[in-house]
C-alpha cells in the first residue's frame, strides 16, 4: 500500500473544492491551536482595552471586540467540525483495518458506526458480558496456577 497523501483531483486535474476546504481547515485548526495564535489572541485584546480610553470606552470600540470575536467563533466551529469529521473517519477507518485483519474479529463490528443506537446498545451489552467472562477465566486461570505451584 502506498504512503501517497495527495489530493483528490477535480475534472480539470487540479485539486477539488471539498480537498482544498478539507486542507484549508486542517492548516487553520492546527494554527488556531498553538500557543503563538493564542499569544496574539491575547495581545489583540490588551490593544483593544488599552484603547478604550483613547476612544472613550464608546460603543463603536465595543462593537469591534463583540463584531470581530463572533465572527471568528462562527467560522471557526464550522472549521473545527470539519476537522473532527476527518479525525474520527480517520480513526474509523484505521479500526476497520484493524478488525478485518483479526482473523477472530467479528467483521460486523466494521459498521458499527451506522447501526441504530438499539443495536449498539445490544452489542455493548453482548461485548460487556463476553469482558465479564474474560475476566471470569482470567481469575480462574490464575487460581488454578497457584494451586498447582502449592504442590
Amino acid at each position: 500500500m502506498s504512503g501517497s497523501t495527495e489530493l483528490p483531483r477535480g475534472s480539470e486535474g487540479s485539486p477539488s473544492m471539498a480537498s482544498r476546504f478539507a486542507d484549508v481547515s486542517n492548516r487553520i485548526s492546527t494554527l488556531a491551536g498553538s500557543y503563538k495564535t493564542f499569544m496574539l489572541a491575547i495581545a489583540v485584546i490588551l490593544v483593544w482595552a488599552v484603547s478604550g480610553p483613547i476612544f472613550k470606552f464608546s460603543n463603536t470600540w465595543q462593537l469591534v471586540i463583540n463584531t470581530g470575536t463572533t465572527i471568528i467563533t462562527f467560522l471557526m466551529v464550522f472549521l473545527i467540525q470539519n476537522t473532527q469529521n476527518r479525525d474520527a473517519a480517520a480513526v474509523h477507518l484505521k479500526l476497520d483495518e484493524l478488525i478485518n485483519a483479526l482473523e477472530a474479529a467479528d467483521d460486523r463490528v466494521i459498521a458499527a458506526e451506522s447501526i441504530p443506537e438499539e443495536k449498539m446498545a445490544e452489542w455493548k451489552e453482548h461485548y460487556a458480558e463476553l469482558s465479564e467472562s474474560q475476566d471470569t477465566i482470567e481469575k480462574d486461570v490464575k487460581e488454578l496456577r497457584e494451586s498447582l505451584s502449592k504442590r
